[in-house]
């Protein structure tokens, strides 16, 4: 499928008049975390690509466990894919424990992190792991057609794998032994290959194949490929107390740091594109579909309109309080199993009195004053969401100062949002008043794909850059005013302050959560 895919995307570009002789460099963002498995004959089928053929004619595996053409086995995994609760239990516990795991790979085990799904393959489909010469994450794939052999995994997405040790830069060797089991550690390696220190140095060019087929140069770079997270913190110059949210089917929260905190309720990764810097992630599952779910609950339909959930939403006063005494409304709703926290799908609503730091239960109905339901989940959800971030976040925001230049508690200097939900008013001024934002809530105006804008951008550097820093080279070039637009305040004081009050109980509410899920209640 990804073989017809770029084939039809090119095609596509071709009959539209794009002339690719005046493409100078090329790169590209790819499905996080998914693995690809080299057959022994990828190198010499990349390298002879026939420009009358297709690349799927050339490079088609066989069936299940069947080894044959450019690959060992004929499925990737997605980032969905649940399948490996055993291997992740095995890589939290080998060194000691996920804290331990966090702290060297930036991450807990995932189910859907590359380490996992290796030993998993390796030990359900051993016969087609003897037959892998080569593995490639989903974006070291793409950039391994382009360039008609098997390319280096990039620096910022090695990082998504449990493999890699960040501070040292290097594969870990106990990890690579578990993973390889009774194995070689030096034939993983191997598969696995050298990765380059640096996002923006060329790995060569185009293929050939490329060439005469759809009429790049002979000067077109391939620049390393990054995956789709590490490449939409590139779609903007992020400052360190920036924040980036990705409101989409699922949620994702991103900031550059260059302090490297681990824990493992969340991810750390190399930035992509500049070295000395580092990637903050949070990743739910639970995000458009969970407050798409409420807003039909609200409509009574599934009209699919906005407006009433909106007006509900900005109608509601933050936490559902109409005066100081009352209990604040708490909720978590997963329509899905969720990563973090993670427990299995289900919805949970609470009461928290944070004097004195109580939490108790609610029981909704549509005629309950303490939570009228469906009505009260409406502002309830998005505040659960943005307090998540919020939570797990601060320890990375560093103080702020307003435009008048008053001092200000730590938080974002500014929340960008990006995705579908970016859209919704409500959900704007919403996320200003849990999240802060001493410059305000943003939203970026780059088209809907902002990864691979930021692949275009890192594809640009690589060519154009010199010895300029990607940040400069991106600042230099970038407008603003054609690309942002402030859509909603950020801090406001005395709701910001209140919403830090009630963390204390959103914690309390996911502890409670978590041990109702092990005690299987």
């Amino acid at each position: 499928m990804w073989l017809d895919a770029i084939e039809l995307v090119l095609q596509r570009l071709k009959d539209a008049g794009l002339d690719f002789s005046k493409v100078k460099g090329i790169s590209g963002a790819g499905m996080q975390h998914g693995t690809v498995f080299w057959s022994h004959d990828a190198e010499e089928l990349l390298k002879g690509l026939d420009p009358a053929k297709t690349l799927l004619e050339q490079l088609e595996s066989g069936g299940e466990g069947e080894s044959r053409g450019a690959f060992s086995h004929p499925f990737s995994p997605n980032w969905q894919d649940a399948s490996t609760q055993k291997q992740c239990e095995a890589f939290d516990s080998y060194l000691g424990g996920p804290e331990k795991l966090a702290a060297i790979t930036g991450s807990k085990a995932h189910h859907r992190f590359s380490g996992p799904q290796i030993l998993r393959f390796r030990e359900k489909y051993p016969e087609a792991y003897k037959a892998t010469a080569r593995i490639s994450l989903v974006s070291s794939f793409l950039a391994s057609i382009f360039l008609g052999k098997v390319a280096p995994i990039d620096i910022g997405d090695v990082t998504g794998m449990n493999l890699w040790d960040i501070q040292k830069a290097q594969w870990h060797d106990q990890l690579l032994q578990l993973t390889a089991g009774g194995t070689s550690v030096a034939d993983l390696r191997q598969r696995l290959g050298h990765v380059p220190k640096s996002g923006g140095r060329s790995f060569g060019p185009v293929a050939s194949y490329f060439r005469s087929r759809f009429g790049f140069p002979a000067h077109c770079s391939v620049i390393p490929f990054t995956g789709d997270n590490p490449s939409t913190i590139l779609a903007l110059p992020l400052q360190p107390s920036d924040a980036m949210v990705s409101l989409g089917t699922s949620t994702t929260f991103l900031m550059s740091t260059p302090n490297y905190r681990p824990d493992p309720a969340y991810h750390f990764m190399n930035h992509p594109a500049a070295a000395g810097l580092y990637m903050f992630m949070l990743c739910y599952k639970n995000g458009g579909l969970a407050r798409e779910q409420i807003r039909d609950a609200v409509n009574g339909d599934e009209s699919g309109s906005w407006d009433r959930f909106n007006d509900t939403a900005t109608a509601t006063p933050p936490l559902g309080q109409s005066s100081a005494s009352d209990p604040m409304k708490l909720g978590l709703f997963f329509p899905r199993p969720e990563i973090v926290p993670n427990v299995k799908a289900g919805t949970w609503r609470y009461l928290y009195y944070p004097k004195p730091q109580t939490l108790h239960p609610a029981s909704p109905s549509s005629g309950s004053s303490a939570w009228p339901e469906p009505t009260a989940d409406v502002r309830a959800i998005i505040e659960s969401q943005f307090l998540s971030l919020r939570l797990r976040s601060q320890s990375l925001v560093t103080p702020q100062k307003s435009s008048q230049g008053q001092a200000l508690p730590p938080q974002p200097r500014r929340v960008y949002l990006v995705g579908g939900g970016s859209q919704n008013p409500a959900i704007a001024r919403i996320a200003g008043e849990v999240l802060g934002g001493s410059e305000g809530v943003f939203k970026l105006d780059i088209g809907g794909n902002a990864c691979a804008l930021g692949a275009a951008y890192k594809a640009t550097w690589g060519v154009e850059g010199g010895k300029e820093t990607f940040e400069e080279y991106v600042e230099k070039r970038w407008h603003e005013d054609g690309f942002v637009k402030r859509v909603a305040d950020g801090y406001k004081e005395g709701v910001w302050e209140r919403y830090g009050e009630a963390l204390e109980g959103f914690d309390m509410m996911e502890k409670e959560v978590l041990k109702i899920a092990a005690e299987g209640l």
